[in-house]
């Protein structure tokens, strides 16, 4: 699960080099570098609140470049064996209960991930922001020892999207502290915010996210990791409709 899900925050600990000329798109582009990393292999819990109940599920996540992951549910052992696998911009879903592969349509990218407040397009986390969006930096905050960049990016009028806009909040480490989705109208639908930056697989990285829609603030949707590591050699055919149905490792 890229970026979100699989590595939720490679963000290697570096300083920020650029011009005097901040450019927001290399900026949301070095955050993306960072976040996914060249391929990891994580474990991590997911757990969903309402307010009048709450689940949780464990999960092992592999990746491999910027297009590639397969994220596979390990408990509870009612759920355990649902997957997901992304590849070149498409998504398949596998139910150990049906034992069916299903493609995820483009029309169905919208929709909830699991139950949760990620959808499928938050999951799959493609790259489309970065050519189908007009990147301006807003503002530059002082956070204790650390810069926060605020880029703000309206998609292009032909972008296949359904947002008015984000907003992201980068560290001049590349950690990703918040990204805000807007609807068309200027209203912020949900935010995505880092709950937790640790050290985990020699890395800075933000290790609990949470999800959150503006209507309902008592419910959120939460990923933590608990173990990762990075620059491991993934094959390619753990990346396929065989292995998401039959698990390899």
């Amino acid at each position: 699960m890229k970026r979100i899900v699989i590595a939720l925050a490679t963000c290697l600990y570096s300083p920020l080099v650029f011009s005097a000329d901040i450019n927001p798109r290399e900026l949301i582009q070095q955050a993306m570098d960072h976040w996914r990393g060249l391929s990891s292999y994580s474990e991590m819990s997911m757990t969903i609140h309402r307010t009048d109940w709450e689940r949780s599920m464990s999960m092992r996540s592999w990746t491999k470049g910027d297009k590639t992951s397969l994220v596979r549910v390990t408990e509870p052992k009612k759920d355990a064996g649902n997957g997901t696998l992304t590849k070149n911009n498409n998504m398949w879903t596998f139910a150990p209960k049906i034992n069916r592969i299903i493609k995820v349509p483009s029309s169905m990218m919208g929709q909830s991930w699991m139950g949760s407040d990620f959808s499928n397009k938050d999951i799959s986390k493609s790259t489309d922001i970065l050519d189908e969006y007009e990147h301006t930096l807003l503002e530059t905050r002082e956070d204790g020892q650390n810069t926060v960049y605020v880029v703000e990016s309206i998609p292009h009028e032909d972008a296949a999207v359904v947002w008015g806009k984000e907003v992201l909040f980068i560290r001049d480490d590349f950690i990703l502290l918040e990204q805000q989705f807007w609807d068309q109208d200027g209203i912020m639908v949900k935010t995505m915010k880092a709950r937790e930056i640790k050290s985990l697989g020699g890395r800075t990285v933000v290790s609990t996210i949470r999800m959150g829609k503006e209507e309902a603030p008592d419910e959120w949707t939460e990923m933590s990791v608990q173990d990762i590591q990075f620059d491991i050699a993934n094959p390619d055919s753990l990346f396929t409709l065989s292995s998401l149905r039959n698990p390899r490792q």
